[in-house]
């Protein structure tokens, strides 16, 4: 259980402080940040709220947002990315989840915004070695290609990551996004040593009318984490395993009650 780590999207009403408190009460180690609640408390108070409290920070969501096409937009997406590599680095995160981006409104070529992708990583990796933080590119699910993640398996994002150190770009294994890959083993067996972070939440069905609040808890939905899991560990990752769940339902229940059952089902479907 002390690889358990909540990501603070799960607890979604909760500050940062509240969430490093909820994980203190409910003896959970690790905690995945947010950009956003994490500016409201400001990047150096939240730091010392981990920091005091003992806890390790899995993971910084979120980077990327790099799909557009040129100019003043992509510069300002850029350099949006280097605040966020400097705010990982204050906040002693593992990693910064790169939520790649979609398609720039009105444009259709996909393997062109795929390209835009490699060459931004590219024009961040400096910073990123400078400042000792993993861009950590994040696969999704096909279904979010469009306005999310232009980058939608595993060996897409490997593709970007093994052309740089692994010390600088690496991959998340979130299973949301990759159980329904049919080369998903082989491509977990090819991520050893590039496996930034390993998130886990259900596919449910039918889909909720807002395909981004999809998520489930472990054990409402259809995916086998314990096989998952495995294969991240023979591949060589014995890190944080983050509970990351949008879910209208779970976000509107009590965040103590959710942490509870993310307790439990974490030990029912996960260990």
């Amino acid at each position: 259980m002390r690889r358990l780590s909540l990501n603070q999207k799960t607890t979604n009403s909760w500050s940062v402080a509240q969430a490093v408190d909820g994980c203190v009460r409910a003896g959970i180690e690790s905690i995945g940040l947010w950009r956003e609640p994490v500016h409201d408390a400001g990047v150096a108070k939240s730091a010392a709220l981990v920091r005091d409290a003992g806890l390790r920070v899995s993971s910084l969501c979120r980077g990327g947002f790099i799909t557009a096409i040129g100019g003043e937009e992509r510069r300002r997406a850029l350099d949006d990315n280097r605040r966020a590599i400097d705010e990982a680095a204050e906040l002693g995160a593992s990693c910064l989840v790169m939520v790649v981006g979609g398609l720039p409104e009105g444009d259709r070529d996909l393997p062109g915004a795929r390209a835009r992708v490699a060459g931004g990583i590219a024009e961040l990796v400096p910073h990123a070695l400078e400042r000792g933080i993993q861009l950590a590119l994040e696969p999704m699910h096909p279904l979010y290609c469009a306005d999310r993640g232009v980058l939608s398996t595993l060996g897409q994002a490997l593709d970007i990551a093994e052309q740089h150190p692994a010390s600088a770009v690496g991959v998340v294994v979130d299973t949301f996004h990759v159980w329904w890959d049919p080369d998903v083993e082989r491509q977990i067996a090819r991520a050893a040593g590039r496996i930034s972070s390993f998130q886990v939440c259900d596919w449910i069905t039918p889909f909720p009318g807002d395909a981004l609040l999809s998520r489930g808890m472990m054990g409402d939905g259809h995916i086998d984490f314990r096989r998952l899991r495995r294969l991240v560990e023979d591949a060589g990752y014995d890190g944080d395993i983050e509970v990351e769940i949008f879910n209208a339902d779970v976000w509107a229940a009590d965040p103590d009650g959710v942490v509870a059952l993310m307790k439990q089902r974490y030990a029912d479907h996960v260990l």
